[in-house]
């Protein structure tokens, strides 16, 4: 991840604060659909920690000189990687049929899966990593020390390990997906996000006729913290909050992963080139930490075990939009003026207006998901806080009824018997609760 201003990196906790879950015995892991199973059983499994460690730690070995972009590390680091890539059989589609695309002494790797529908096939989804560093550290790259070498363990070994692993996943899916899949690898992130850019702006001959339509940024992956994972991005296409949190499936781990949605959009990675470009966009990244941007950055602190639960999450996001026989998520240009802030106003807890009302609860609008409301109020003691019920809690359906919008929710509600069960999510956890009212016990 690209440092935009280097000062002392600080890490917001309050984002990452867990609300107390009174319910948290009825947290339910819910199948994906019978077709998206299938195709991801074997693909799942075929996703290793130890062949994800083993990435981090060559990528990260001194021998490559923190792969700064354009040095002889970077480049040494390039040849690996386009080994590896090779071996999953994904097309080359860079210069002259090769892998790498060249730009400014520096290298992009890119690797395609071709989609089997004969139209859709020319709708590519791309899910890329950065694999440069900052070589030995400066005072316009690093915190220091300067002058040793910054492996760049996280950041981003880690991400180029995930998608390795992905790129191999995607050879055991039973068929291709509908649409195409470019795997990349983006050399000069560091020094500016220049892979990504070049890319954008000059598409390889055996892209020229093709329309990019979604993308995955994977940057600094390894650090995964009690299970909590930041999300930016899915405010560029509605739909894609659902279609994470349907994703959030670990067959290793029945809750999934905690979910940090943020609204930020900044320009300090490869997801910002493609939303400036109008392309919707995710990023997934477990947070900054103490040794980011320092020769500290180090194998022995990566959490290789939690790398693997991320690329399952891409991966189920990734095929279901590939898959998609319909439309592809159209671009939301409202969230270039979306932030965290504007979350926190949507989720901001709202005070009762007069009578608590049958079950206890106030929600808010969401603009981007209108299928999602967002729980604002649970009044004490009431039927919604009885059940489990917490403010930032989604609704998704009452009574088995799937919510459209926050309108249909309430009609729901107030036609319901004095017991029903909703289903919620909370932080991309998908959760069943059933509400009570005085007259039903």
């Amino acid at each position: 991840m690209m440092v935009n201003h280097v000062q002392n990196p600080t890490h917001d906790p309050s984002r990452l604060g867990r609300s107390a879950a009174a319910a948290a015995a009825l947290l339910l892991a819910l199948p994906l659909p019978a077709r998206g199973a299938e195709l991801l059983s074997a693909a799942h499994a075929s996703i290793e920690a130890d062949a994800a460690g083993r990435h981090v730690a060559a990528l990260a070995d001194d021998a490559f000189e923190g792969r700064e972009g354009g040095s002889r590390g970077g480049r040494a680091a390039g040849a690996y990687i386009m080994d590896a890539l090779a071996k999953t059989g994904l097309e080359p589609v860079g210069d002259g049929g090769g892998y790498g695309q060249q730009f400014g002494g520096m290298r992009n790797i890119l690797g395609l899966l071709r989609g089997r529908d004969p139209q859709l096939a020319r709708e590519v989804i791309v899910v890329g990593a950065h694999y440069d560093h900052v070589g030995y550290g400066n005072q316009d790259n690093s915190y220091g020390p300067f002058g040793f070498v910054h492996n760049g363990a996280d950041d981003n070994a880690s991400g180029v390990a995930g998608l390795l692993e992905l790129a191999e996943a995607l050879g055991h899916l039973p068929e291709r997906p509908r649409r195409s899949i470019l795997v990349a690898f983006w050399d000069g992130e560091e020094k500016g996000l220049l892979g990504s850019r070049h890319f954008l702006r000059v598409r390889p001959a055996a892209l020229a006729d093709s329309r990019l339509v979604f993308s995955i940024n994977l940057d600094m992956i390894g650090r995964l913290r009690d299970r909590r994972l930041e999300v930016y991005g899915t405010r560029s296409a509605r739909g894609l909050r659902s279609a994470v949190v349907a994703a959030n499936v670990d067959p290793g781990h029945a809750a999934g992963l905690d979910l940090i949605f943020n609204w930020d959009v900044t320009d300090d990675s490869d997801h910002y080139p493609f939303i400036a470009a109008g392309i919707p966009t995710l990023m997934f990244h477990t947070g900054l930490h103490d040794q980011y941007h320092r020769p500290s950055d180090d194998v022995h602190l990566v959490n290789l075990d939690g790398i693997a639960p991320v690329v399952r999450l891409s991966l189920g996001v990734l095929t279901a939009v590939a898959d998609e026989a319909g439309a592809a998520p159209a671009f939301r240009p409202e969230c270039r003026n979306e932030s965290d802030a504007t979350r926190r106003a949507l989720e901001a807890p709202a005070v009762a207006a007069g009578s608590r009302g049958r079950w206890g609860i106030g929600t808010r609008a969401d603009s981007c998901e209108a299928d999602a409301p967002v729980v604002v109020r649970v009044s004490a003691d009431s039927p919604a806080a009885k059940a489990g019920l917490l403010p930032g809690d989604r609704f998704l359906a009452v009574g088995g009824t799937k919510v459209t919008d926050q309108t249909a929710m309430i009609d729901m509600l107030r036609a319901a018997n004095p017991a029903v069960d909703v289903e919620v999510e909370r932080r991309g956890r998908i959760m069943r609760l059933e509400m009570r009212t005085d007259e039903a016990r």
